[in-house]
């Protein structure tokens, strides 16, 4: 048995037996699933990446508004598409550790104010301009700027100084936080020659690819920069992303060979795609939520008895079981799960309960007109679906929810952090200071619910410089329930990152930090 197994490892590994057919293969020698998916992926590795080829991702996630700012990216494309071609500081390891990208060594000062990030020589920029401190300097400068909408606004808003002296950055923080390397992993913090003020939708970064076609809400190309510093990374000649919002014809695109991988797939055609040739399904547990915002300096929701009744009157078990098929968790109404460090897994899990939801809803003094909910198809997979149960599980309660269906095209520009109430989806961050700071911080450009809690914000600033654990961890815990109790969010499930990928793509490994490999899938795997 040793020697067949062996066989098929090979064959597997060298790509001229599907991982199917191998694991179908082992299966009958007695070997189980666990093992036989260890056996190969450490198989895969000793074989070592193959060079060449055209790799193509079919994406949901993606609007013809779209801009290669990173500075911008607000859902899935525009992060994959910035990863392509961007680098930045470091970068975060499945297992949760620090990868150093353009910097090669951080330090700090013993009380964590003071952080050096040596970078990187020799690195070169797609224009042909070597990378330099000072490029790191101006692009954290610039999304420091309020004009810049970043995503990132809320992180770069604690650095007091920034100073560029030979190839070393040296930040100086307002108020400690141990937590800064995982902070400078936020995509949107790709680094740009002089900072990107230029042009800042220029595209043009230290990543392993270059971009050839830009054409939002339908495709992008890519092409392998010769010069790419790190040879681990970037195996494909080229890369092509479609933007397939549609679930179904992104599931067809995989399932006749167009793509080989796609996001975001629906549980609910899981087991039909299972049985398609050549093709697999990868679930990965982790931190992303799926979510309803109400802004909370926003007519109705200013009054949090309303946004209570509204809490209590969803019934999360029954969306995890109908929407996610079971590939994910319930929510409590604040972002963090297990999966993040020094979870309190103490706070009391809220419940569908409609007379505590009448209670509230009567207390709110709400005149009984319809609430609109904005969703579209897009906004997670199933939160039309997602909305209409909330809908009748809040009618229960007497509380009046109507539905507005928006289109895909222009929702995130148009609807998310604009409407009063809508659905919404987060991946998650590697660390819960990273989530707060840039969705709960009073002064965060994505605080899409308008959350302003001067408690939560000294907190926040607190347990970032709190190098004893057991405080920082009961900091966090008050936090969790200031947002739960007082916050705009709603919180009905944590879902499982599902993707489609063909079995012609190798090097795979289950990240939990965001969905297709934290968003680098098309750059660390390569064809069999």
């Amino acid at each position: 048995m040793k020697d067949e197994l062996s066989y098929l490892l090979g064959r597997t590994a060298r790509g001229h037996i599907s991982r199917r057919a191998f694991m179908g293969r082992a299966a009958a020698l007695g070997v189980s699933a666990a093992l036989a998916n260890t056996m190969l992926a450490q198989a895969v590795r000793a074989e070592g990446p193959k060079k060449g080829g055209l790799i193509r991702l079919g994406m949901a996630g993606g609007e013809s508004t779209n801009s290669l700012d990173p500075a911008l990216a607000a859902s899935e494309v525009p992060m994959q598409v910035s990863f392509t071609w961007g680098e930045m500081l470091v970068d975060v390891n499945a297992d949760g550790s620090i990868n150093y990208r353009l910097a090669e060594e951080v330090s700090s000062s013993p009380d964590a104010k003071e952080w050096k990030f040596k970078i990187r020589k020799g690195v070169e920029f797609h224009n042909g301009k070597t990378v330099t401190a000072e490029d790191v300097v101006e692009t954290l400068k610039r999304h420091t700027d309020e004009k810049s909408k970043s995503g990132a606004l809320g992180i770069v808003q604690g650095i007091s100084e920034m100073k560029a002296d030979g190839d070393m950055v040296t930040l100086t923080l307002k108020d400690a936080n141990a937590d800064l390397p995982y902070l400078m992993a936020d995509y949107h913090l790709m680094i740009q020659p002089g900072g990107g003020f230029d042009n800042p939708a220029a595209g043009i970064g230290a990543g392993p690819y270059k971009i050839t076609v830009n054409e939002p809400g339908v495709r992008y190309g890519f092409e392998k920069f010769a010069n790419y510093f790190d040879d681990t990374i970037g195996h494909a000649d080229q890369v092509e992303i479609l933007v397939i919002n549609d679930g179904t014809a992104r599931s067809a695109a995989l399932q006749s060979g167009q793509v080989h991988m796609i996001n975001r797939l629906d549980p609910k055609i899981i087991e039909l795609l299972k049985r398609s040739p050549g093709v697999r399904i990868e679930a990965v547990p982790g931190r992303g939520h799926y979510v309803f915002i109400m802004r909370t300096q926003t007519e109705p929701f200013l009054n949090n008895d309303l946004r209570m009744a509204l809490k209590y009157a969803i019934n999360r078990k029954e969306m995890v079981e109908k929407i996610l098929g079971g590939y994910g968790h319930v929510g409590n109404d604040f972002p963090i799960n297990s999966a993040y460090p020094m979870f309190d897994d103490t706070i009391e899990q809220r419940e569908y309960d409609p007379e505590k939801a009448k209670e509230y809803y009567k207390k709110s003094g709400h005149d009984g007109s319809p609430i609109i909910l904005d969703t579209a198809p897009g906004a997670f997979p199933g939160a039309v679906e997602a909305a209409q149960l909330f809908q009748e599980s809040a009618k229960a309660c007497g509380i009046p929810l109507e539905i507005k269906r928006d289109p895909d095209d222009g929702y995130w520009s148009d609807v998310w952090n604009k409407a009063p109430f809508c659905a919404s989806y987060w991946g998650g961050r590697p660390v819960q200071d990273q989530m707060y700071t840039t969705a709960y911080l009073s002064t965060a450009d994505w605080n899409d619910t308008q959350f302003q809690n001067e408690k939560f914000d000294s907190l926040l600033l607190a347990a970032r410089g709190e190098l004893d654990a057991t405080k920082r961890k009961a900091m966090y815990s008050e936090m969790a329930h200031l947002v739960r109790d007082e916050g705009g969010v709603i919180v009905p499930m944590f879902n499982d990152f599902l993707s489609g990928v063909s079995d012609q793509i190798q090097g795979w490994e289950a990240d939990p930090n965001q969905e297709l490999m934290n968003g680098r899938a098309q750059v660390r795997c390569w064809l069999a």
